[in-house]
């Protein structure tokens, strides 16, 4: 499914103006067809499914306990 710049930046949650950059610089694919940019919405998906796998990797160290000192002898 192809989007406009400005559906991709809702779907992004970013500006217009981002998008359109990200473009211009071919981070992102886009096909124009005279008159305006068309993004392919699928190129994300991989990119939004390891975000959110960092995102849980990030979350679970987070959430680990701090193990206490060990009792470690100064050899002052």
């Amino acid at each position: 499914m192809y989007l406009t710049v400005k559906e991709t930046a809702e779907y992004l949650s970013m500006p217009e103006s981002a998008v359109t950059e990200l473009i211009l610089a071919k981070k992102i694919r886009a096909v124009h067809d005279g008159e305006q940019y068309l993004v392919n919405r699928d190129q994300f998906q991989t990119h939004l499914k390891q975000v959110e796998k960092y995102k849980e990797i990030v979350e679970e160290i987070l959430n680990e306990p701090i193990l206490e000192d060990l009792d470690v002898k100064d050899e002052d």
